[in-house]
């Protein structure tokens, strides 16, 4: 009999994985709703939807294994890193969906957001204020006008799954929406920095790399205390308070 792993779990959500179904408990199911819709319309694979029967969604497991892990040397290939560039411009062409974004912020929101964080960050000590200070100058360059185009919203290297050099599958789209191209491809790559020219050769156009950069240090900044009220482990090897480190 097929033993239950649990593959995430916090306060908001949990997924466990029993063989090769994967079972996602979700009480939020506007989240549910925006992930079964996005991986009808979008053009790149994903995993297929065995039923859905609130609060849980089953989904069969892609084959293929994930491209990464943050915090941990990526076993994916130069062209399985293009590969996933390949794929991510393809759902940026694709028509925009008809939701506008879970998590779309107006520059001004997203300024008040960062800063109030930021503040927090310093005064509850959970980061020197220089290396706080440093990585808000650097996110400024993300925070700009930019055209909408269809992402994944969270596209994080474990959620790529490729064999050889092409991407089989593309997991949770609960986060996809209108939102910036190019933080799709900072979450792509946040803690792999040397596979940004891979996925970039594979996007095949043009990107402002400081604005790539920028995401870098916002998400993180944004992360940080997130991620330690739900249990994880963010001064790991590799993983975000690294990545703002690398700023300095």
């Amino acid at each position: 009999m097929d033993e239950v792993k649990v593959v995430v779990a916090h306060s908001e959500r949990a997924t466990l994985r029993v063989g090769d179904v994967f079972l996602k408990v979700d009480t939020d199911q506007a989240r549910i709703d925006v992930e079964v819709e996005a991986m009808a319309l979008v053009p790149v694979p994903t995993p297929e939807i065995l039923w859905r029967k609130p609060p849980v969604l089953a989904i069969a497991a892609v084959p293929g294994t994930a491209l990464g892990r943050l915090g941990e040397p990526s076993t994916g290939s130069p062209a399985a890193w293009a590969a996933a560039g390949a794929a991510i411009r393809k759902l940026h062409e694709a028509p925009l969906p008809p939701w506008p974004g879970r998590r779309r912020r107006g520059p001004d929101e997203l300024v008040a957001e960062l800063d109030g964080e930021c503040e927090l960050l310093v005064t509850n000590g959970v980061l020197p204020a220089d290396l706080v200070t440093r990585n808000r100058q650097v996110a400024e360059a993300a925070i700009r006008p930019w055209t909408p185009v269809f992402t994944h919203g969270d596209l994080q290297i474990e959620h790529v799954f490729v064999d050889g050099g092409e991407v089989t599958g593309i997991i949770d789209w609960s986060e996809a929406g209108r939102g910036d191209a190019l933080f799709d491809l900072a979450t792509l790559t946040l803690g792999h920095e040397e596979h940004l020219d891979d996925v970039i050769a594979g996007y095949g156009t043009d990107v402002d790399l400081d604005v790539i950069r920028a995401w870098w240090s916002l998400r993180s900044l944004l992360g940080v205390r997130w991620l330690v009220e739900h249990g994880f482990d963010p001064s790991a090897p590799g993983c975000e308070v690294d990545v703002l480190r690398s700023r300095m």
